[in-house]
This record gives structure tokens, C-alpha cells and sequence, in this order.
């Protein structure tokens, strides 16, 4: 499967370097090169440098051939536009997008993007674990990221 994920901070590099050993087709794009430090030496990828949001940088990443896209980066204004980039210009059959804020989630879920909120995400979890519930094994004594 080819994928394409935009940002290399510590969640995409861990998904990078995951969906890689597991043998996907894996581009990364980020415009920090430092950031592509983060992908363990088992990544065997592509890394993109550039601008996300420019279609340039994306067709270097293989969008045009991309099942799916992911988007991870810090800003939620970037994931969303490149995410909707993805799916309207170049037509990407599946496209995640992280954002932060819960409110941006659920407004742009309306909007048919398929968004995570990974603050939704881990309230969740922790609000479970104190009213007793059981605390995901995934996040209990989770290993850095490479």
C-alpha cells in the first residue's frame, strides 16, 4: 500500500517506521530535515523535504499513486488543508487528519474529513482509567519513539 504522511514529528515518525518494516510504500514529508531524524533506521522510505501544501512536494511524495494520506503535523490549519488537498485535487481514497482542537474535529468531520483528535483521543482514555475502567495496554509504559 502506498502511503504518504505529512510532518516528521514523534507520532508520524513512530507510523512511518511501523507501516515501513510491515513492507507499505512509505513517503514522509516534512520542511525541517532535522526532522526526519526521528525515523528509525529501519525506515526504508522516502523522505520528502518541502511544503505540504504544495502540490510539487506532495507529486514528489507519490500522491498521485497514494492510498492513503495522513496528515500529522502540529497545525491543525496545515493538516486541514493539505488533507483536503489530498482528497479533492488528487483524489486519495483515504485521508486522515489530525487536529487538536475538539471543536475544528468535529466541524471538519462534518465536512467529510476523517479526523482524529488526539486530545478527544487520550481525555478519553484517562477519563475511562479514573472512573475505574482499564487503562489501554498500548498506552501503559509505551516506549519512546525512535
Amino acid at each position: 500500500m502506498k502511503v504518504v504522511i505529512l510532518g516528521c514529528g514523534r507520532m508520524a515518525a513512530r507510523l512511518a517506521t511501523h507501516l515501513s518494516v510491515a513492507g507499505h510504500d512509505v513517503s514522509v514529508i516534512d520542511y525541517d530535515a532535522s526532522q526526519f531524524q526521528r525515523l528509525s533506521s529501519d525506515f526504508k522510505g522516502k523522505k520528502v523535504l518541502g511544503d505540504g501544501t504544495e502540490q510539487d512536494t506532495l507529486r514528489r511524495a507519490g500522491i498521485e499513486s497514494a492510498e492513503v494520506f495522513v496528515a500529522i503535523t502540529q497545525g491543525d490549519n496545515r493538516n486541514i488543508m493539505t488533507s483536503q488537498i489530498a482528497r479533492v485535487i488528487f483524489g486519495v481514497p483515504r485521508v486522515y487528519t489530525r487536529v487538536k482542537d475538539p471543536a475544528r474535529a468535529e466541524c471538519f468531520g462534518q465536512m467529510g474529513l476523517k479526523t482524529f483528535c488526539t486530545t478527544i483521543l487520550v481525555a478519553s482514555y484517562l477519563e475511562d482509567a479514573v472512573m475505574g475502567g482499564a487503562f489501554p495496554e498500548k498506552l501503559e509504559n509505551t516506549p519512546a519513539a525512535h
